[in-house]
């Protein structure tokens, strides 16, 4: 069983570097460390982020992941309320709670990220 407490990342943005060490413990010590307190839509968007680079890898670029990610989220805000849940970004702070490589161009400032 992996240690949450003794694991590290060697990324400089804190994203993991093997998909396999992800697991919900991580997601929420992730999520503690950025200040973010998990609630079912909260997984619901790791769920999602996790899925879509399960099926797809890393097909689209940050922008382009997060208008897909507003569309089942459109009804209760789109990417307002994305960015309500993950005030860091619901791209690059998503993708490091889920334990998913961030797209391309999801860390760039003009897209919105605080990277």
């Amino acid at each position: 069983m992996l240690d949450v407490q003794r694991m590290t990342t060697d990324d400089p943005f804190g994203f993991l570097s093997s998909l396999g060490e992800w697991n919900d413990g991580i997601a929420l010590r992730f999520a503690r460390e950025e200040g973010i307190g998990m609630t079912e839509e909260h997984w619901e968007v790791i769920r999602l982020l996790r899925n879509h680079y399960r099926l797809y890898g890393n097909d689209l670029s940050g922008p382009r992941l997060l208008n897909a990610l507003s569309e089942p989220f459109g009804m209760r805000g789109g990417k307002k309320h994305l960015y309500e849940l993950f005030p860091g970004g619901p791209i690059s702070q998503g993708c490091r709670i889920a334990g998913v490589p961030p797209p391309p161009y999801s860390a760039d400032p003009s897209f919105g990220s605080i990277e």
